[in-house]
């Protein structure tokens, strides 16, 4: 193969040089002639074709040639591989939906059994409280079959057409009902085998009977603690503003002085009729019923505030009562509040002097209970900025109403 040659000149020096190389698949010395580039036979080397292709020399070059059986061999197995491949993936996405799946109802499961009251009634199973036998539990099945398709129309109190928005309570069935729901919490916090906290205690959570009897209810929240713990620290705060505990609030630990706070603005929303937060009160007033309230008793204004109907069948000292006792339940100060146990005594206390009293009172002084640690404190003006998250859940059932789904006249 003849050699690749060029000369190279140079006027100014007036020299000229001559340049030659081998072509590309030859080698030698250029310079001899052609007979000096041979050709180089590339399938010397092992390595030149890769996998089981068949290196073939020729002249100035080589090519690669491969076993058709084999490559064919190779693309199907190849193609199995990736086909197998992405059935374990499909397999295993399935597998890991299935079980992700599983454990989202387990979790919903517990969810609702918790706020259905699910906590409580383990602890009265396990404490031998309760008769096994004469607990009845419906399928959601069954509760669909008997609500007709959880027809609004059946709702307690709904007549097909029109909800009953107006019920007035007395003042005896307010009392009476704020005793049971103070005997209720009384009950998680200190007969249970694991002090229970409710954590989200309002008026919407309080359910009445066909009889107007109260009972506590969405446990959502609850949880149940040791017997020599003191309080919950929780990373995020949990409630409903105008019941929320401030103290709670501020330092995120939960003490069963914060489920007593809340009964306190509860009660005085069975004494005055009004609801918790309210903007068509001022600012200067208080926005939140708890403020509102403690402002009132500083100026001693209570009766100014109090429901007609309360004002009108109660017993002016018994008003006061129970109205210093909320006032103690709304101590800024988690340890200067009484306990729930306290609290149910107070209130059976004021209806048992309710019974057995009939002597004349004079009420032209009403003097207030002074507690240190009680000021205002306004959730609507406060921050909540520090990553609260605040749960307005309402507690329902099919047989059951709100406490204050009725209107005091």
């Amino acid at each position: 193969m003849d050699p690749y040659c060029y000369i190279s000149t140079s006027r100014a020096a007036k020299w000229s040089e001559l340049y030659c190389s081998c072509r590309h698949g030859f080698e030698g010395n250029p310079y001899l002639g052609e007979r000096y580039c041979e050709d180089i036979d590339e399938c010397k080397d092992a390595n030149r074709c890769f996998g089981h292709s068949k290196c073939v020399n020729f002249f100035g070059s080589y090519r690669c040639e491969g076993d058709q059986k084999k490559t064919k061999i190779l693309i199907l197995t190849a193609s199995l591989s990736s086909s197998l491949g992405l059935l374990l993936l499909l397999i295993g996405a399935w597998f890991g939906y299935t079980l992700l799946k599983k454990r989202n109802e387990i979790k919903r499961k517990n969810m609702f059994f918790k706020r259905n009251g699910g906590l409580l009634l383990e602890q009265q199973l396990s404490s031998g409280e309760v008769n096994v036998e004469k607990i009845k539990l419906f399928r959601s099945q069954e509760l669909e079959k008997s609500t007709d398709n959880f027809n609004s129309d059946r709702i307690l109190g709904q007549g097909g057409q029109e909800q009953i928005e107006e019920f007035p309570l007395t003042w005896k069935m307010r009392l009476r009902i704020a005793t049971e729901i103070a005997g209720a919490l009384s009950y998680l916090h200190y007969a249970a085998s694991f002090p229970i906290y409710h954590r989200d205690i309002k008026s919407t959570n309080i359910l009445l009977d066909e009889k107007y009897r109260a009972k506590v209810a969405d446990f959502g929240t609850s949880r149940s603690i040791a017997i020599d713990q003191t309080h919950l620290t929780t990373s995020l705060v949990h409630g409903t503003f105008g019941y929320l505990d401030p103290e709670y609030f501020q330092s995120s630990q939960f003490t069963e002085k914060s489920d007593v706070y809340s009964f306190g603005v509860v009660l005085i929303e069975l004494l005055t009729g009004q609801k918790p937060i309210s903007f068509l009160r001022s600012e200067e007033e208080g926005r939140s019923l708890a403020t509102y309230f403690i402002i009132s008793m500083h100026k001693d204004r209570l009766f100014e505030i109090v429901d007609d109907r309360v004002l009108k069948e109660g017993p002016k000292e018994d008003i006061v009562a129970v109205a210093n006792l909320a006032r103690r339940c709304l101590n800024l100060n988690g340890r200067k509040r009484p306990t729930m146990r306290e609290v149910t005594t107070a209130l059976e206390g004021i209806q048992i002097s309710e019974k057995t009293s009939n002597e004349e009172h004079n009420y032209e002084v009403v003097e207030f209970v002074r507690t240190q640690s009680v000021e205002p404190w306004d959730v609507v003006s406060s921050s909540t900025g520090t990553g609260s998250a605040l749960d307005a859940g309402r507690g329902s059932s099919f047989h059951e109403i709100p406490l204050l789904a009725f209107k005091s006249s």
